[in-house]
């Protein structure tokens, strides 16, 4: 199959979703499929306000079109809502080329925290992208239920992995947070208002505080809040230590559609506290048994007060963790997302042999 997939989110960003990309990209090509990118690296770019970190292409419409008709796809995947998205949606329909889309970002709650609109005011935008797709990729059941309740009921399941050869139990403590005052509770992540991390900062718990990523915020938290550990931006063995270093991870968004880095941590053995939010009830369980709610011990802990999950989650099962966390894997990700590809061509194949 010939699978183009358009994206304003791709490296140097470091975040779920270009990890998720990525990773399906390489999984895609070792297995024969011939995949063709359409990312902002292939044009001039400008810096999203307030994440200069994170760079859109700039008039990208008549780029897309060209790569899209030398490639001449059987299927494309729109990953983002951004510039790239909508130029690639724009030639897709211009052409009756079948397309999925994923909703992996609740735009309409970042937005909504970043201008104090109410986040109904951004959905109609959002219906009117999505609902032009054969199929709308998500993370979690819960998150296919929110969205069916916002007029896009043709969602298909694709979950996450992660990389077991990097997050296991197995690595020692990074040196740097090794003798810290216990507990160590370490947060991962994109370092922005929307990440709600002043609720992990503030609650009244002993220990140490450690919170690992960049972004727009990084300077203001590190001046309110000196006694806390910011490391920065970590990668690989470094970032797999310094989750090994942990007894607790604390994950107090409200606004992401899964957290790839709650299974990183559980992968290496670390509990989660977290409020009882979608992402978090799909991963943790509204139990901290699971998913299912069907695990035979507790993998971490969700409640309203953060500081009573922290508590709990202290007292949960590292090792039960660590299995669980392994059980996400990135092949039964990318067999989802290749079933709602095939899926998709075959329905739009379908659709145009039907008589007239």
């Amino acid at each position: 199959m010939r699978l183009a997939i358009c994206t304003d989110a791709w490296h140097p960003q470091v975040n779920g979703v270009v990890r998720t990309l990525s990773t399906t990209v390489d999984r895609l090509t070792r297995r024969g499929h011939e995949v063709e990118l359409v990312t902002p690296s292939q044009f001039f770019t400008f810096a999203l306000p307030g994440y200069s970190e994170i760079r859109l292409a700039m008039a990208p419409r008549f780029g897309t079109r060209r790569t899209l008709r030398a490639f001449q796809p059987d299927i494309v995947h729109i990953a983002t809502e951004g510039p790239i998205g909508w130029s690639a949606r724009g030639w897709c329909k211009d052409n009756g080329v079948p397309f999925t889309s994923a909703f992996h970002t609740r735009f309409p709650d970042y937005a909504a925290v970043r201008t104090g609109l109410s986040p109904s005011h951004f959905w109609p935008l959002m219906r009117r992208f999505h609902n032009a797709s054969e199929a709308v990729l998500v993370s979690t059941p819960t998150l296919a239920a929110e969205l069916a309740e916002h007029g896009m009921a043709h969602t298909r399941l694709w979950s996450r992995g992660i990389d077991n050869t990097l997050f296991h139990p197995g690595h020692a403590a990074h040196p740097a947070l090794r003798d810290l005052p216990r507990p160590i509770m370490i947060n991962v992540g994109r370092v922005a208002v929307e990440k709600n991390l002043a609720a992990f900062l503030d609650a009244p718990v002993p220990g140490t505080k450690v919170v690992v990523g960049d972004g727009p915020d990084l300077a203001t938290l590190r001046a309110r809040y000196p006694e806390v550990v910011f490391t920065g931006a970590l990668s690989g063995e470094t970032l797999a230590s310094t989750y090994g270093a942990a007894d607790v991870f604390v994950f107090p968004s409200r606004t992401d559609t899964f957290g790839l880095v709650m299974i990183e941590a559980l992968a290496c053995g670390v509990p989660v506290a977290a409020y009882p939010v979608p992402g978090p009830i799909d991963i943790i369980g509204p139990h901290g048994r699971g998913a299912h709610d069907a695990l035979p011990m507790t993998v971490g802990a969700l409640d309203h007060d953060l500081s009573l999950a922290i508590a709990r989650a202290l007292r949960c099962d590292r090792l039960g963790a660590a299995v669980y966390g392994a059980s996400y894997s990135w092949d039964n990700a990318t067999d989802q997302f290749i079933g709602a590809i095939s899926e998709a061509f075959a329905r739009r194949k379908a659709r145009q042999l039907e008589p007239a």
